[in-house]
């Protein structure tokens, strides 16, 4: 679910030109980067802060170089929290660098990333402050903490089989703006021949569904047919003779972003005008990016009865009742 609020990639570099060949720039500028997200309950909160690049040559060749991307030396960052009008205690933020990053997840280079920590637990009611001293410059950005919240219905069970719409409904988190909703239906398959039973999973995006003010306790709903979810199920199970498969839980999971993440993502899509020019959204004082606030609630649910009846009744699958 970390890629869905979801999933948002911020380019941590600017390319300056809209050609990859960029023959005149101006004098050097220092241009920081920042993409950080506060999620109440993680271990670890990760900040990415890189640098803008400008100079001859291909742009594209530059984001793939390390040192075209990353600071040459630790800045200091810290987050200062402010909860009930008392300071929290500030937290610096540590380097470390992962390796598992993909090709193709962005233009820029691969496996390696550089990214700021800290395993100090966010305070789900307060408020904080990044600051990244930079030289002589500080760059910085307020974000208030998305708070937990509850899901209404379903309560028990996951229905896929009434034929009119059917209402999953949660109450709006306070500083929630944005909520996407995905749904994973597990099951299991034996094929023929195989002694190893496999473990599979359709996941189907629900949708999205904005609160109206960011003060918490709002219902908002989505709707969905259940049909749909057969037609989704049939598309994606490949036609093996003789297979048994049989239904597992459902994981719904909803994610809250604040009012800022909210409108970066907004900024961001792409447009279907003839006009492809895109508007600069950032809330970083001194730079660029998105320094915001998420949280991902999820509960795992049975098939009612009769979903699962259908399921085995009503479609040549291989689907077979649970024992």
């Amino acid at each position: 679910m970390k890629k869905s609020l979801l999933i948002i990639i911020l380019l941590t570099g600017i390319l300056v030109s809209c050609s990859t060949e960029v023959d005149n720039y101006a004098d050097y500028k220092d241009i920081t980067i920042v993409y950080g997200m506060l999620e109440p309950g993680m271990d670890t909160t990760f900040i990415k802060i890189t640098k803008a690049y400008l100079g001859p040559g291909n742009a594209l060749l530059f984001a793939l170089n390390p040192d075209s991307n990353n600071y040459a030396r630790k800045l200091n960052v810290t987050l200062s929290g402010r909860k009930n009008s008392v300071e929290l205690p500030q937290i610096t933020l540590d380097t470390l660098t992962i390796h598992n990053k993909l090709a193709g997840d962005s233009i820029f280079y691969f496996p390696n990333q550089l990214l700021y920590y800290t395993t100090s637990q966010i305070d789900p009611a307060g408020t904080y402050t990044l600051v990244i001293e930079r030289n002589t410059d500080t760059v910085s950005s307020t974000s208030k903490v998305v708070q937990s919240f509850s899901i209404l219905q379903p309560t028990n069970r996951f229905n896929f089989a009434s034929s009119v719409p059917t209402q999953i409904r949660w109450s709006s988190a306070v500083n929630g703006r944005r909520y996407e909703l995905v749904v994973r239906f597990n099951y299991r398959e034996l094929q023929p021949g195989n002694p190893d039973t496999l473990y599979k999973t359709l996941v189907w995006n629900m949708g999205m569904k904005k609160s109206t003010t960011l003060n918490g306790g709002e219902t908002l709903e989505v709707s969905y047919i259940g049909d749909d979810f057969y037609t989704r199920l049939g598309q994606e199970l490949e036609t093996i003779l003789n297979v048994k498969r049989w239904a597992g839980k459902v994981d719904l999971f909803i994610s809250a972003g604040a009012d800022e993440l909210s409108t970066f993502i907004d900024v961001s899509e792409p447009s279907n005008s003839i006009v492809q020019e895109v508007p600069n959204y950032s809330n970083i004082n001194n730079g660029y990016g998105i320094f915001s606030s998420r949280i991902n609630i999820s509960r795992q649910y049975p098939l009612t009865v009769q979903s699962e009846l259908k399921l085995v009744e009503n479609y040549d699958w291989g689907f077979v009742l649970n024992r």
